[in-house]
């Protein structure tokens, strides 16, 4: 592997489409209320992508430093483990990308501004660098949240709350609570990633200290909380579109609930870790195929 292809690799392109899932619902949830700005919409995308990229560097720095990442792990090599990236490098590219994040960021808020308050823009810019805080800190630093436990929390609260509620607020400016059941189900589909994730790695967190919910609950235990949440996905946008009942295309979003299904029974039926690192990819096309089905039946 040379340096362009460690970096392609750290940059963990085939999780950017889960990142991208909730601002599409976002954006299309606004244009159902005929609030869709472009603007918004490209840099929301921008922010989002250059916030997974830092989280994904992030993360690959702070295994290798922690130590796991090393060669009992199951997953793809990572490019400081393998000694193609330095750790000086790797530092030098999260800079780029803290600082990439922070534009991106700031433009999107200053056009965002039109529509909201000096106060809530207050907030917004709390939000996205406490975003940048979290990419960072999930493995590094002296107490990363992501080996105590708390990942899925902070990602259940950044690829779905933040994430949806956010870009649907920064197109119209108002907000409703209802919103909150398409962003809990994307929420909910992003922790189920995070939980494939940790489940394929239970053996080697467990060895070196990375005490996930995965490790801390057991394998069996979390197999029954990863059908519980990719449960919950799938009744909860049942209800918003019950609540706002308009027409059939509606329930187009059902479409991609027999790709949720078949993810939740490979896991049961799952016994070699390795297994479930396909399923990854596949979990997060099903999301962003939720997102896509579940907006396009709104302003269908």
């Amino acid at each position: 592997m040379n340096k362009t292809e460690a970096w392609i690799h750290a940059f963990r392109l085939r999780t950017l489409p889960l990142a991208l899932s909730s601002i599409f619902l976002g954006s299309f949830l606004a244009a159902a209320d005929h609030a869709f700005s472009l603007k918004i919409f490209i840099l929301s995308t921008l922010t989002t992508l250059f916030l997974q990229v830092l989280s994904n560097l992030a993360n690959d720095l702070g295994d290798s430093i922690s130590g796991a990442d090393n060669k009992e792990r199951v997953g793809p090599e990572r490019a400081v483990q393998s000694g193609v990236i330095s750790k000086k490098e790797m530092k030098r590219m999260l800079a780029f990308f803290v600082l990439l994040s922070l534009s991106s960021g700031l433009w999107l808020l200053y056009e965002g501004m039109q529509l909201i308050s000096l106060k809530q823009g207050g907030v917004m810019l709390f939000i996205g660098l406490l975003a940048i805080g979290a990419a960072i800190n999930y493995t590094v630093g002296k107490n990363p949240y992501g080996y105590t436990g708390f990942g899925d929390l902070f990602v259940f609260l950044f690829f779905g709350l933040v994430g949806v509620l956010g870009t649907y607020f920064l197109h119209t400016g108002s907000m409703s609570w209802s919103l909150f059941l398409p962003a809990i189900s994307v929420g909910l589909l992003s922790v189920g990633v995070l939980n494939l994730n940790n489940l394929r790695d239970v053996t080697n967190d467990a060895k070196t200290g990375k005490m996930t919910l995965v490790v801390k609950m057991g394998v069996a235990n979390a197999k029954r909380y990863h059908l519980m949440l990719l449960s919950i996905a799938m009744i909860l946008p049942c209800l918003y579109t019950l609540l706002h009942w308009g027409s059939v295309f509606q329930f187009l979003f059902l479409l991609s609930f027999p790709f949720i299904v078949r993810n939740v029974l490979h896991v049961f039926k799952n016994e070699n870790a390795r297994d479930l690192d396909p399923e990854l990819k596949r979990l997060a096309i099903s999301t962003l195929l939720f997102s896509l089905s579940f907006g396009l039946g709104l302003v269908l």
